[in-house]
């Protein structure tokens, strides 16, 4: 012990004096020392001592140089060995986890193998326990032995385990026999496969109990929705003037020669002007005014029909009265259209019946009705087809009817909503339809399938249109607060860029009309003003106050350089100059 004392007492002596040396001595090496004998020398002390407080050096077996990856990581900034990132995991064990927490799995319900299954036999297994309650098990390789089931066991001995594929019967109707007979020279039984069934019944007729019971029913719904199909009214007609002929014998068809215009002229005028003062009011009907239409070639004569049933014809010139009122619909007059010569006319209304008139004696000369209500009625402009007319119906057709016959001679069925307008195009070879179904038609004459349709997303519904004078552009009322143009020779052309807008016609179908020398576009709106626009700039020239309600159709004087006629739901007919 006193080895050790003198020996501590040594080294204290010794410390401020070792820099580098006694820095080297560990704890641990301290703690290898050896008891001293008490027989040895201070040298020897010495000696000894300074080679056991020598460093201890580690050997590279007990060093744990091992890199540790946490799972959680989503990031690894070196690279791993095979060992080191496949190692287990280590670290303390939460003893408050459940055997179920416990378990090894890659997903949240379990653990999955990757199993080579066929898909179609998997969709069969899966198929069968739906709909069977029993499936193969797939974890059990059978390898040639007796199938294992999992589900409703004794239902799987029960069926044999057949599948739903397997077990599906055949239907009845697969075992049907046909009439057979191949042999292509028997020109008469010949029947190929096209034979019937043997026990197929062409004609099947109710039994008699069946029979019974269907005439009960019928009975009681005829009690119930007996549909009583209304008469035409009686036509009736009045003449608002004196005499029907002057003292030459002649009515008031007859084209005036005192107007100090020259009616007969198929020039129109130079140039013409925008209307700026009301002249004249016509008054007489007693609800709005539908439709407007001049006479045709002079247009000295004004028809107009209104929703209280009646049409009345107006003169232009002189006196301006009411010529003679037509009475014969029972609901109010949608379109009338004059013939080529002025003499006859129709009209069309929502009592379903379109009637042809005589325009000076006032007569109804014949009916047509195909039980749906006619918006729109045109007579075929040619000089040989004058006893031929359109008009489009609510369900969805533009038919053609015979005057001569009374009968329906032509339908077209191509459209998917109401027809709208209809307007002969191209020297009257076609015609061109619109509709509710926002699209825009063009058809042959009696071919009843349409050559050129014309629906695009930008379009809307185009409830009027007019022909240009000149028979090369067609306007179009579009829904969107626009006025629309087709190129009508170049395949229909829609010009995007000539637009005119600035009114207000939504929900309305306002017609439009050009003025004679193709310089102005006029039209009505919703607010019952009167816009005229220019034709090639497309700028707004004017727009007035016309009518109290809705300005619904406007007329540009065939003859005028600067009269137009306008009729608004209010009732009236006004003419500006």
């Amino acid at each position: 012990m006193a080895g050790i004392a003198a020996l501590a007492e040594y080294d204290s002596e010794n410390t401020s004096n070792s820099d580098a040396e006694s820095d080297d001595i560990s704890k641990e090496s301290c703690l290898h020392l050896k008891p001293l004998d008490k027989g040895k020398t201070l040298a020897v002390l010495q000696a000894e001592s300074r080679i056991i407080a020598a460093p201890m050096v580690a050997t590279k077996e007990c060093v744990d140089a091992g890199r540790y990856m946490d799972p959680k990581a989503k990031e690894v900034k070196f690279n791993p060995k095979y060992d080191e990132l496949f190692a287990p995991a280590i670290g303390p064990v939460d003893p408050l986890r459940t055997k179920q927490q416990k378990a090894h799995k890659n997903m949240l319900c379990g653990f999955v193998e990757d199993s080579h299954l066929d898909h179609f036999q998997f969709e069969t297994q899966r198929r069968t326990f739906q709909s069977y309650g029993y499936a193969v098990d797939p974890s059990v390789n059978t390898h040639g032995k007796l199938e294992t089931y999992v589900g409703d066991v004794e239902k799987a001995d029960e069926k044999k385990g057949l599948t739903v594929f397997e077990g599906a019967e055949k239907r009845e109707a697969d075992k049907r026999k046909r009439q057979r007979n191949m042999d292509a020279g028997d020109v008469e039984g010949y029947l190929g496969p096209w034979g019937k069934f043997v026990d197929e019944k062409t004609v099947m007729k109710p039994s008699e109990e069946e029979q019974k019971d269907l005439d009960e029913i019928l009975a009681k719904r005829s009690k119930k929705g007996k549909q009583v199909e209304e008469k035409p009214v009686e036509e009736k007609t009045t003449l608002h003037i004196k005499d029907a002929y002057d003292y030459q014998g002649r009515s008031f068809l007859h084209i005036p020669q005192d107007t100090g215009v020259n009616l007969k002229s198929d020039a129109p005028p130079e140039k013409c002007f925008l209307p700026k003062k009301h002249i004249h009011t016509w008054t007489g009907h007693t609800k709005g005014v539908a439709a407007i239409r001049w006479f045709p070639r002079s247009a000295h004569l004004l028809l107009s029909c209104s929703m209280d049933t009646k049409i009345k014809i107006w003169e232009v010139y002189n006196d301006r009265r009411c010529v003679r009122t037509y009475a014969g619909h029972r609901q109010a007059v949608r379109d009338i259209c004059f013939n080529n010569e002025g003499t006859q006319f129709l009209s069309c209304a929502y009592d379903r019946y379109c009637k042809l008139w005589d325009t000076e004696t006032g007569d109804c000369i014949s009916r047509f009705t195909s039980r749906k209500v006619a918006y729109c009625i045109k007579f075929n402009p040619d000089e040989d087809k004058q006893h031929l007319f359109v008009a489009g119906t609510s369900d969805k057709k533009i038919v053609c009817w015979d005057i001569r016959s009374g009968e329906i001679v032509q339908e077209y069925d191509r459209h998917l909503g109401p027809v709208n307008t209809i307007t002969f195009v191209d020297q009257n070879r076609r015609f061109v339809t619109t509709s509710d179904d926002k699209s825009l038609r063009v058809w042959e004459w009696d071919i009843p399938v349409d050559f050129k349709y014309i629906a695009d997303t930008t379009l809307n519904s185009m409830p009027a249109t007019t022909l240009s004078c000149n028979g090369k552009w067609l306007a179009c009322q579009s829904m969107n607060n626009q006025i629309i143009i087709f190129n009508v020779l170049n395949r229909f052309k829609y010009m995007r860029k000539k637009v005119f807008k600035g009114h207000m016609v939504a929900g309305y179908a306002c017609n439009i009309d050009f003025s004679p020398d193709m310089s102005y576009l006029i039209s009505g709106d919703a607010d019952g003003k009167l816009f005229v626009w220019d034709w090639k700039t497309t700028k707004l020239y004017s727009k007035f106050k016309a009518h109290d309600d809705v300005c619904i159709a406007c007329l540009w004087h065939p003859h005028e350089t600067s009269k137009v006629v306008s009729a608004g739901w209010d009732g009236l007919i006004k003419y500006w100059d």
